[in-house]
């Protein structure tokens, strides 16, 4: 169990990162915005608020990286950095969209059972 509870670890961090480059990165950019499903007025004033939010999604992919590779504490960091990823996708689905749920909160939430059933 612990080699897939590692893999969907990994891939809610990868997912991390993903959210990180488009949030920091290429927010103003047509691939951005069509992403995000905003003009480029909108993009262009959401652009810091989306930067400082692509900083937070990057801590949460390192503290997921870390949980991956702590000589101890495994547990409770992969714990405490899936549970941040389920209970902030809960409420992006709730306050911003439903997709929220399917790309953030899910894959966090099966990866946080594995973790838990492991």
């Amino acid at each position: 169990m612990e080699p897939l509870t590692r893999l969907a670890i990994c891939a809610v961090a990868l997912l991390h990162c993903l959210f990180l480059v488009l949030e920091m990165f290429l927010w103003r950019t047509t691939a951005g915005r069509r992403i995000s499903g905003l003009n480029a007025e909108m993009a262009v004033r959401t652009s810091a608020l989306a930067a400082n939010q692509g900083l937070y999604n990057g801590f949460i992919a390192a503290g997921l990286f870390w949980s991956l590779f702590a000589s101890h504490g495994t547990y409770d960091l992969r714990v405490f950095f899936l549970t941040c990823v389920v209970i902030a996708g809960l409420f992006g689905a709730f306050t911003v969209s439903r997709t929220i749920l399917i790309v953030q909160a899910i894959p966090g939430m099966i990866a946080l059972l594995l973790v838990l059933l492991g």
